[in-house]
């Protein structure tokens, strides 16, 4: 019989127990084990448990015939080294213990081994070494077969460790193993000290479910697993462990690549599983087919944890679906750092308002004729006190979709007012200029855009025709019931109303003549094209013919034109010449603070 040791598990129990009882000592409080000479020998011979008496030294002096038939002696086991024979020596803990048993310092040691039958079988045994009497020198040791135990716990927890659909590890297993893989002492050790992670979902699996049932879906997803297993099994091959696949729970997996050897290895088994999915399943005579989206990470162990490492491929599997689905995304630390910002921006945006971080910067809006400054738009810029000055475009989408773009709007709103009416005292010999504000189809619909103008107006002494609101041309030619009678009632009380970027959205022309609209403001991308794209090189004369055709039909609606980005003399000269009423861009001006536009209000710009 020799024995084996597994390392530190091998001196535990199956519950997580420590069972070398190293720090028990022999004490008038611990009750130690007393035998009576004769009475102990007849119980010896006939007990049912495999026992044998060792000595001071160690050595077998005395062995009941369970205890040869347990360790399959085929000759009496006296005078053996008792260590051996059970494996107590494999640990240094437990040697440590079992020493102190024998010199009468400890009461007693009960360990867990897995010792090798001279038949070739292994069985698990309790080991137990209790004193004997003082008048008996020596210790009693006692073996226990615990391997049909051990078999039924080992059972219980590869049950309680897979998914009972799929067969294979469930979030539990699949996090123990991250984790393990994980530690310094296992990427130290060897191998290429990186790890990586395919985490996937299947691409309208619940619609499988809702329409065909769940027996069906579970088929499914068993099918899905067997290939998901064997595209691990062929990553695997000629390495030294293959990929674990594991079933996260619904319709999500993972595979986890230890010692992964780079990006590149991920991108392959990520490719192998989407044309392993999108292939057709043959589910009891039902064809079926399906996509898989994947989120792949690969990184560094060290400085890894697994809950960074799962948010990671959770935020990765997102961008695989929102590009389109059916495919895998690498994780890209810059578009995760501009998503964290975004995230850090929406949870701060609401309360920025109160603290006083907006601020407004103000743009002309110059007669083209003429080179009079007519009046500017209002652009809201966040002075966010971790990130800077932020433009509109990192925070005014956040402000629609959480709503904040109401109270937001309503402070550019006054702000913009009260400042329009202050030029308007400072400058009392100059013609009054107007301010126009971009306004978001939610604050017509989620506020009440003609009142809160109203009292606006009614509070900064600012006349109507001097407010001009914007509105994109795909909001504006879609408006139909609230909206449309808000746009015609702040008409009627006499503010402007301009749609923005006009030319890129609907265009529908028929629609616009019955919209209360007072200013078209052409899109940049029709203004740019009239600057030379070369040197001798002339413009597309097609752009003019489009731009002059729409300057026309402005005029014959009724309607004024101002033309944005315009950022050359060349440019405002050719749209001067065929019509454009109004011009803004960096020719004239960037966007300003308040007072550098009181300077222009009494000079061609």
């Amino acid at each position: 019989m020799s024995g084996t040791s597994e390392g530190p598990t091998a001196a535990a129990d199956l519950d997580g127990s420590v069972v070398t009882e190293s720090d028990v000592r022999t004490s008038p409080g611990i009750e130690t084990a007393s035998y009576d000479a004769v009475s102990y020998r007849s119980a010896f011979g006939a007990a049912p448990l495999a026992m044998a008496v060792v000595d001071r030294e160690g050595l077998v002096v005395d062995a009941n015939d369970m205890f040869d038939t347990l360790l399959g002696a085929s000759e009496s086991l006296t005078g053996r080294l008792a260590a051996d024979l059970v494996d107590l020596a494999s640990d240094a803990r437990t040697w440590h213990a079992y020493r102190e048993v024998l010199r009468g310092r400890q009461a007693k040691l009960r360990c867990t081994r897995r010792l090798k039958h001279p038949d070739g079988h292994s069985l698990w045994v309790q080991v137990t070494v209790v004193p004997l009497a003082e008048n008996e020198p020596g210790v009693l040791l006692s073996v226990a077969d615990i391997s049909a135990r051990r078999e039924l716990q080992a059972r219980l927890r590869h049950l309680q460790m897979h998914d009972p659909v799929t067969r294979l590890p469930n979030r539990t297993l699949f996090f123990e193993r991250l984790s393990a893989a994980l530690e310094a002492e296992s990427y130290e050790r060897s191998g290429t000290g990186r790890i990586g992670l395919c985490y996937l979902d299947l691409d309208g699996f619940k619609a499988v479910n809702d329409t065909l049932g769940h027996r069906v879906g579970d088929r499914l997803l068993a099918a899905v697993a067997e290939r998901l297993t064997r595209c691990a099994d062929e990553a695997g091959h000629g390495r030294a462990t293959a990929p674990l696949v594991a079933r996260l729970g619904g319709d999500e997996f993972a595979l986890l690549v230890e010692d992964s050897t780079g990006t590149e290895q991920l991108a392959d088994l990520a490719e192998a599983v989407l044309e392993a999915v999108q292939a057709p399943f043959d589910l009891s005579g039902r064809r079926m087919s399906v996509s898989a989206s994947i989120g792949v990470v690969e990184r560094q162990a060290a400085g890894t944890s697994a809950t960074g490492l799962m948010q990671a491929a959770d935020t990765t599997l997102y961008w695989a679906k929102a590009d389109g689905k059916a495919r895998w995304t690498l994780f890209d630390p810059e578009r995760n750092a501009h998503r964290m910002t975004r995230q850090a921006l929406a949870s701060t945006l609401r309360p920025a308002v109160d603290r006083d971080e907006f601020v407004l910067e103000y743009q002309p809006l110059v007669c083209m004729e003429d080179g009079r400054l007519r009046g500017v738009e209002a652009l809201v810029r966040w002075n966010h006190p971790q990130f800077g000055m932020l433009t509109p475009n990192r925070f005014i989408g956040l402000a629609e979709e959480d709503g904040s773009i109401v109270q937001l709007g309503r402070w550019v709103l006054a702000t913009a007012c009260r400042q329009a009416r202050q030029w308007q005292l400072d400058h009392p010999d100059e013609p009054p200029i107007f301010v126009s504000v971009n306004v978001a189809v939610r604050q017509v619909w989620d506020s009440d855009l003609v009142a809160d103008v109203a009292e606006i107006l009614a509070e900064t002494g600012l006349e109507p025709h001097l407010l001009q609101l914007e509105l994109t041309e795909s909001a504006v030619m879609g408006s139909a019931g609230r909206p449309l009678q808000a746009l015609q009632a702040l008409s009627d009380m006499g503010v402007g109303i301009a749609i923005d970027d006009f030319g890129t959205g609907y265009s529908n022309l028929a629609y616009l003549s019955r919209l209360p609209v007072s200013v078209l403001k052409l899109d940049g991308s029709f203004v740019r094209g009239f600057q030379y794209e070369g040197e001798g090189v002339p413009p597309n004369p097609a752009d003019e013919v489009v731009v002059e055709a729409m300057i026309q039909l402005a005029h014959r609606l009724g309607l004024t034109v101002t033309a944005e980005c315009v950022e050359t003399s060349a440019q405002a000269s050719r749209l001067r010449r065929i019509g454009c009423d109004t011009g803004q861009g960096w020719l004239y001006s960037r966007p300003v603070p308040p007072d550098r536009i009181s300077g222009l209000l009494d000079v061609r710009v």
